[in-house]
């Protein structure tokens, strides 16, 4: 399979993430249940339409919407675009145009009323970094692991300082990129682990345990499992903090290799529910782009019109070439 096509499908796998995801984003797995009595079998509804428990809040999300995961990810790209590699301020200039689920309380929040491109945010642990991240693994192949790590630092820093958000975007910046040169699951594991730890570096030590220790333990659980219960995973890693939202977002990515799996799980799961769907889903799509479903890229693309098959194919460019052995 031609890499752009990977690319094409990581994008695009991350974009229907994200939108199924948000129809149960910071529900409880009991929330899920009430308003899913079925479960999460796709887009509950005729996209467009307000998502039911959305109607008569400050911002009606509509089934099909993309949120700030898709927005700051293209956000990224165009940034990564115009500069050729990740450098934080050019990044900051464009995450000053963004405007979904902004709000206080946010990491984005506080740097757009600062409105300084160029600042370095001191701390913040969330996924924000991370889920805005896939860019730099489609720029950066996985065999050069400082530039990979050092870049997905230059994404994070203008909202997320924190030893932690680093280390989520450098794993997921990592996983992706490998995924998309079609290296095994495994391998795309040991990466992700591997630019987790290295950027640990790049930080002030934090209470056990690390990034790089999550993914470990919760792929290890997930893999060893007899199936992927949303009611034993959701009891055991619901993903309200950043030790479970990345790595298991990782994990489902990696253990189901299905875009669609990892999608359904997560939105059934509950908790940051369209972060995990759009991390784990890049990954995923990456991987196996056929598992990207069709149906849903269609209402996805006519709802939002985000044009991510153009950012993908224009990002796919930037990749250096494999070296050929003589």
């Amino acid at each position: 399979m031609q890499f752009q096509d990977r690319a094409i499908a990581c994008f695009q796998a991350l974009a229907i993430g994200d939108a199924i995801g948000k129809q149960t984003e910071m529900l409880s797995r009991a929330q899920v249940q009430h308003w899913y009595p079925g479960g999460v079998t796709g887009f509950h509804g005729r996209p467009g339409d307000v998502i039911p428990r959305y109607a008569g809040k400050p911002y009606e999300w509509r089934i099909g919407e993309t949120t700030d995961d898709t927005e700051q990810t293209l956000a990224v790209s165009r940034a990564l675009l115009r500069e050729g590699r990740a450098r934080h301020q050019a990044i900051g200039q464009e995450l000053l145009q963004c405007k979904k689920s902004l709000h206080p309380g946010v990491s984005l929040w506080t740097f757009v009323q600062l409105g300084d491109p160029s600042r370095i945010a001191p701390d913040g642990d969330g996924c924000g970094a991370a889920m805005r991240v896939a860019p730099v693994g489609v720029m950066c192949p996985p065999g050069n692991l400082d530039e990979l790590v050092q870049d997905a630092y230059e994404c994070a820093i203008p909202t997320h300082g924190g030893q932690l958000a680093i280390g989520a975007a450098a794993a997921v910046a990592a996983a992706v990129s490998a995924a998309l040169d079609g290296q095994p699951a495994a391998e795309v594991l040991a990466s992700a682990i591997r630019a987790a730890r290295q950027a640990e570096s790049l930080r002030p030590a934090v209470a056990a345990p690390t990034i790089a220790s999550s993914i470990q333990a919760i792929y290890a659980a997930l893999a060893g499992a007899p199936d992927l219960n949303a009611d034993a995973i959701g009891t055991q890693y619901f993903p309200n903090s950043p030790q479970t939202i990345v790595p298991l977002a990782i994990s489902l990515a990696l253990v189901t290799q299905s875009a669609q799996q990892t999608a359904l799980i997560a939105a059934n799961i509950g908790g940051d529910s369209d972060s995990v769907a759009s991390i784990g889903c890049a990954i995923a799509g990456a991987l196996r782009p056929d598992t990207v479903n069709a149906e849903w890229c269609e209402v996805v693309d006519h709802i939002n019109g985000d044009q991510v098959v153009e950012m993908a194919k224009a990002l796919a460019g930037l990749r250096p070439a494999p070296v050929k052995p003589h």
